[in-house]
């Protein structure tokens, strides 16, 4: 065969891996299967939980792999995101471009055949907040940009919920409002400690445009609101004691980091936004294991 018509490979399958945000999408895909196994008392079906979670896993996977794409420029101009696969030159934009269209159709007919139309949909209307109005938009228009962007994020396990049971309930929100009360302080925390890298970038994250002690009082609110909001599924008869008791030492343990923030203690920004991603696996975990008991 003449080698002309042989295609080079373009990038090998971890520079595919990293566009697709593996940690980010794991932790999605956690939030999401449990949503799946509240929603039901009887078990998911097999194909449910193998297929949905595959489906919705591709679908983020997708608006990843656009998120970098549309922000190699600024990747390349930060320290921690300078070595992506797009900035380091590895990957071209074309094979991004065909690489998140390929997830998102995929993703997309595997929830349409094996979960539910409204699934399929919210999972869709979920990428497109994500990889269009927030990183195409509010990522550069306002400081608040992870608030309002943070619906996206914060739709895994109302997505997982939807899956099983095809429609939308009190159960479902409560999931979801969890997450989007815990996205904002969970990124502050890291604009805090990455703030430098967002000011050479030229993106309005909060402590940019308003200052760190902005910042830090901002984390202190939803902290407390996070609190608030994490009850909420006791005092809808989702969970019981054990749930309640996690809920609160969790959540009492994150109002700590964020006040200890707010009184100036900017080494522990890091630390906050580590013990945020352990906050939500003990939340959900405690969920998970107080439905079954």
């Amino acid at each position: 065969m003449n080698d002309s018509f042989v295609a080079a490979p373009r990038g090998h399958w971890r520079d595919y891996l990293e566009v697709s945000k593996p940690r980010v999408v794991a932790l999605m895909m956690f939030t999401a299967s449990v949503g799946m196994l509240l929603a039901t008392t009887v078990g998911v079906p097999w194909t449910v939980l193998l297929f949905g979670l595959s489906g919705i896993a591709m679908v983020a996977a997708s608006a990843a792999a656009i998120n970098h794409l549309v922000d190699q420029r600024i990747d390349a101009m930060m320290a921690r995101t300078r070595r992506r696969p797009l900035p380091r030159g590895v990957l071209q934009s074309r094979d991004v471009l065909v690489y998140a269209i390929a997830m998102g159709t995929i993703g997309t007919l595997l929830l349409v055949r094996f979960t539910n139309a409204t699934c399929a949909a919210l999972t869709l209307a979920s990428s497109f907040g994500y990889a269009v109005v927030y990183t195409m938009y509010l990522k550069h228009a306002t400081p608040h940009n992870i608030v309002i962007g943070g619906a996206a994020g914060a739709a895994p396990p109302l997505l997982g919920w939807v899956a099983v049971t095809g429609h939308v309930d009190w159960g479902a929100l409560a999931l979801f409002l969890i997450v989007f009360a815990w996205t904002p302080p969970h990124f502050w925390a890291l604009a805090i400690h990455r703030r430098d890298d967002y000011a050479q970038a030229g993106v309005p994250m909060l402590p940019v445009t308003h200052g760190v002690r902005h910042t830090t009082l901002e984390i202190l609110v939803y902290a407390l609101i996070l609190f608030a909001i994490a009850l909420v599924p006791t005092f809808i008869g989702m969970s019981g004691p054990l749930y309640f008791v996690v809920a609160v030492l969790a959540g009492g343990r994150f109002v700590w980091y964020a006040w200890r923030l707010c009184k100036g203690e900017l080494r522990l920004a890091m630390p906050m936004f580590r013990y945020s991603i352990t906050y939500l696996a003990l939340i959900f975990g405690a969920l998970l294991i107080d439905h079954y008991r």
